[in-house]
């Protein structure tokens, strides 16, 4: 399994140095990509520009969206930037999309909420058609575009992954539960009759030593407020010891995970740096540096 880490341009108050900063030290550490995530309603930078302004301080660590919000995005500028991204990286783009889940996006939007189903499907069929087609924007690098994946945890988003993506995004918890979808998601390949296996993304959310978890808690409760009581159980999942993390990491490599990508429930340079040094002493990635094993 490799490992990734998110940018932390989707906690409040992160300056734009800050999140470039942070992309040229995750280019020369162990990870093996940036991620991002989406909100619309939310004091958060935008994905796809945040991960262009990643690309151009970066030079070989993979640019992620897990997720970008689909339905909320015209199907032809979508396709447009994500292409003109990935070339403009030299094909560094994976592109994960999803329906979201908070109202609040949608209305902010003018999108419909009921449509949001409907609509990416309809959205996933457009993009394909749209690179391979070279029909919105600059002929792919690789002349298929982005990688693509499909998050989601109902029968309907393992179908769409399998019939249009390159593999399925999941959405975090424990490893078990990465279990139980990956199954699901292989078992909606093998129906669609695609060959090879689909490509498994996760991801989990960390704040790293005692003078981190009480703000990151925080943050927590606040980006998934919207659950109501069940936020509790998500708080209560933020990886804040070596240990968590090591378990964590190794639960979801035992279940078939390919690329977990672990985001900063704060935005500070020091959590970045003490993530590497536990992914180091772990063993994944490409390590730039030596750290001492963790017990």
């Amino acid at each position: 399994m490799r490992v990734g880490i998110g940018l932390p341009s989707g906690v409040p108050g992160a300056s734009g140095p800050l999140v470039l900063d942070w992309a040229r030290r995750a280019d020369s550490g162990p990870f093996t990509s940036l991620g991002v995530v989406d909100r619309i309603a939310y004091g958060s930078f935008d994905p796809l520009v945040t991960l262009a302004a990643a690309a151009s301080v970066t030079l070989r660590i993979r640019l992620a969206t897990t997720i970008v919000i689909g339905p909320l995005r015209a199907d032809a500028w979508l396709a447009k930037e994500a292409v003109s991204l990935h070339n403009l990286s030299g094909g560094r783009l994976t592109l994960g999309l999803a329906v979201g889940a908070r109202h609040e996006d949608y209305l902010a939007a003018g999108v419909p909420y009921t449509t949001r189903g409907r609509r990416l499907a309809a959205q996933l069929a457009t993009l394909r058609d749209a690179w391979e087609d070279a029909q919105l924007g600059p002929t792919p690098l690789d002349g298929a575009g982005p990688e693509l994946l499909v998050g989601g945890l109902n029968d309907v988003a393992f179908a769409r992954a399998a019939r249009y993506a390159d593999g399925y995004v999941h959405g975090g918890g424990p490893p078990r539960a990465f279990a139980r979808a990956a199954d699901k998601a292989r078992a909606a390949w093998t129906d669609a009759a695609r060959p090879g296996q689909p490509k498994l993304w996760a991801q989990g959310y960390f704040a790293l030593g005692d003078d981190a978890r009480e703000a990151g808690e925080a943050y927590m409760r606040d980006y998934y407020a919207f659950t109501g009581p069940f936020v509790e159980r998500i708080v209560a999942g933020l990886l804040t010891t070596p240990q968590q993390i090591a378990g964590f990491l190794r639960g979801y490599a035992q279940a078939g995970c390919d690329e977990m990508v672990l985001f900063p429930a704060m935005a500070d340079l020091t959590q970045l740096d003490r993530l590497a040094d536990i992914v180091i002493a772990l063993g994944y990635g490409a390590p730039s540096a030596t750290a001492e094993a963790i017990v």
